[in-house]
């Protein structure tokens, strides 16, 4: 009877996966190897973006389900190189124990397995190398994005407000999302200049704004208006303190200057208080989002009384404008 085995692939990067490398390449020698040995491919499970050192691999589990139901044939399992099993040589241990557990038995076309001493000592050798490789791999990457980063370049993901876009000599480089950018940089000016009192105020303000992204309940989360009220690199800067950088001058557009985040920060720190405007309550929830349909000035907020009753006003406050609702 001809011997039975299924494929096991996995590459690490996203971008393997969308440019088609990596996975095809590794099982097409897998399939080789099998051709070579005689033995029937039945399956194969592919792990698409997952890192070598992650035990909880969807297609991981699917394929150890597969072989126990098929446990009294002692399927094969095929591996391009020890690497793709795992880049850690407890995860590499705990899976290939897994393995022999569902009744599988581990072969490659790069290293022969065996349950002799000798065997056992080259494997976790090589599993060793392989993880020394993936931290090596993770060094470097760090290193490059820490001197990019030192250079006046952000290297993480784009905060909202900005794009990636490739630009001349230097690359990809940060770029205002408009018209998101405007409404971030509105929200950090009046909150800075003491018109948006509390961090609320601004939260209502994003909720307010149709061109802000929002969270899956079509809402701003209150932790996200911190992020953005804290963020320097809104005012041309980049800061990461455990990289050993601060206050790096960045080559992207900023959208407030160095003098407004300071006093942002000056007023989240409670080292300032911005007057008390004793025309906002409850009473007034438009304030800070409605603007002035003549001239387009943020509309104010207050009582009046007149003809026997007390009224709710908006008011322009732009010199010469009359218009109030």
């Amino acid at each position: 009877m001809t011997q039975q085995a299924v494929i096991y692939c996995r590459v690490s990067s996203p971008k393997q996966v969308t440019e088609g490398h990596g996975l095809a390449s590794q099982e097409t020698r897998c399939r080789e190897y099998a051709k070579h040995k005689g033995y029937e491919v039945i399956d194969v499970f592919r792990d698409e973006g997952l890192s070598g050192k992650l035990l909880d691999r969807p297609n991981m589990k699917a394929m150890l389900s597969y072989i126990k139901k098929h446990k009294l044939d002692k399927l094969v399992v095929i591996i391009d190189d020890i690497s793709r099993l795992a880049r850690d040589i407890e995860t590499h241990i705990h899976l290939r124990t897994a393995i022999n557990n569902a009744g599988g038995k581990l072969e490659s076309p790069s290293i022969e397995f065996g349950d002799d001493s000798d065997s056992r000592l080259v494997e976790h050798l090589l599993a060793s190398v392989a993880a020394h490789q993936r931290e090596k791999n993770a060094e470097q990457v760090q290193n490059r994005m820490k001197a990019r980063m030192m250079n006046g370049y952000s290297v993480f993901n784009a905060p909202p407000g900005y794009v990636y876009d490739k630009v001349g000599k230097h690359g990809k480089l940060l770029v205002r999302d408009e018209p998101c950018a405007s409404v971030i940089a509105e929200a950090l000016e009046n909150f800075a200049s003491g018109h948006f009192e509390t961090q609320n105020e601004v939260k209502r303000f994003l909720d307010a704004s149709a061109h802000f992204p929002k969270n899956g309940h079509g809402v701003v989360h209150l932790q996200k208006v911190k992020d953005i009220l804290t963020r320097i690199l809104y005012a041309g800067y980049l800061d990461k303190s455990d990289w050993g950088i601060h206050l790096i001058k960045g080559h992207h557009e900023p959208l407030i200057s160095f003098e407004t985040y300071k006093k942002i920060q000056t007023r989240l720190n409670g080292q300032a208080k911005a007057p008390v405007r004793k025309d906002i309550n409850e009473d007034f929830p438009l304030r800070g989002f409605v603007a002035c349909a003549s001239c387009g000035t943020p509309m104010t907020s207050c009582w009046s009384k007149g003809n026997g009753g007390q009224y709710a006003y908006y008011l322009c406050q732009q010199k010469g404008c009359t218009v109030r609702y």
